[in-house]
């Protein structure tokens, strides 16, 4: 009798914008902002629909993760499939650090100038947003992909 191979159970992710696939590849686990805290993904999770906040999605294999910002939208898992519907989603290196970092600069002083509550609001979302990408675009990977 030949030896059984235990396969290697993935989850397969795929986040997709108005005008690009970003991810479309399997990954051991992925973990994303929903509205209602974080929620990590691994092969065999039940069905589910949640509604993402802004955050970083990360995508594990073995030691080696990967970060994409995601800018709210929705997410489906259902057999193993993990879609992700954005409408806005930036890798590292698609991100202008420089940019970023004015956006946080200006939006920061523009919050302690603020007396309206609605453009505090405004301005405090577009902070988080620009600390978001300065976040994904400072992390390095412990083991960067192989390039094909």
């Amino acid at each position: 009798m030949g030896e059984d191979k235990a396969v290697k159970k993935v989850v397969h992710l795929r986040v997709l914008t108005p005008t690009a696939t970003k991810v479309d590849e399997e990954v051991d686990m992925v973990i994303m902002r929903c509205i209602n805290g974080d929620m990590g993904i691994l092969p065999s999770h039940e069905t589910y629909v949640t509604v993402l906040d802004d955050g970083i999605l990360r995508m594990l294999n073995g030691r080696r993760e990967r970060r994409l910002a995601v800018f709210g939208g929705v997410a489906e898992i259902r057999d193993d499939v993990v879609t992700v519907l954005t409408e806005e989603a930036h890798w590292p290196g698609d991100i202008d650090k420089d940019r970023a970092r004015e956006a946080r600069d200006h939006l920061q002083q523009r919050i302690q100038e603020k007396a309206d509550d609605v453009e505090l609001l405004r301005d405090e979302v577009l902070l988080r947003r620009a600390l978001m990408k300065i976040e994904v675009s400072d992390f390095v990977p412990l083991d960067e992909p192989d390039e094909d």
